[in-house]
């Protein structure tokens, strides 16, 4: 049981000290010793909201396009004279 306990110690204390010296290690001591640091706000550019907006507007042309197809389509199954296949 010491033998095992030992070879733990040994294998585990190596890893923590690889780790420390890691750049992973590094941050995590970092964050110990300044702790949680705020992200700055990212910066948003005015042309991503014109072109959502832009796609907005697309893709309710679109739709008011499908809305208009399926009622077309809808009335040509509904006609006497239309064939429903």
């Amino acid at each position: 049981m010491e033998d095992i306990l030992a070879i733990i110690f040994l294998f585990g204390g190596g890893t923590l000290v690889v780790l420390s010296f890691s750049p992973i290690g590094k941050a995590l001591a970092e964050r110990v010793r300044f702790g949680k640091q705020p992200l700055p706000a990212p910066e948003v550019d005015d042309a991503l909201y014109d072109e959502v907006d832009r796609l907005r507007l697309e893709m309710n042309e679109v739709h008011e396009r499908l809305d208009f197809a399926e009622r077309l389509l809808a009335e040509k199954g509904t006609t006497p004279g239309g064939s429903d296949g």
